[in-house]
């Protein structure tokens, strides 16, 4: 007797159809076109997780360069600084704060310039 996978291949090009919602034209009707985009989709989205991280962090980076412009800093200087008082922020916070909390932020720098 012969094995006919009517059951199982449905269901396994419905799940990457699933997946291929929205996509535009045969990628997400026809099951060899959706199942490419899928796969190269997933490859994007590994590499781009990795990328989004690096990316926050230049951000990140640019804010505070131009946050310590205004009190004559530069950012090597600061995080160096930072180090040395044991100011234990990140990049994040700090940038978070110079836009956010002017006052605290200088309160940082201030109490960095000392070092």
């Amino acid at each position: 007797m012969r094995v006919k996978r009517g059951i199982v291949r449905h269901r396994r090009h419905k799940k990457i159809r699933k997946l291929a919602k929205g996509y535009r034209g045969m990628r997400s009707k026809t099951f060899v076109k959706a199942n490419e985009a899928v796969l190269k989709a997933g490859r994007y989205a590994y590499r781009d997780r990795k990328a989004k991280k690096r990316t926050f962090r230049q951000l990140w980076i640019v804010r505070l360069n131009a946050a310590l412009a205004e009190y004559g800093m530069g950012y090597a200087p600061f995080i160096k600084g930072l180090q040395t008082k044991k100011i234990a922020l990140d990049r994040k916070a700090l940038s978070e704060l110079a836009i956010h909390e002017p006052q605290a932020f200088a309160a940082v720098v201030k109490a960095v310039r000392g070092a």
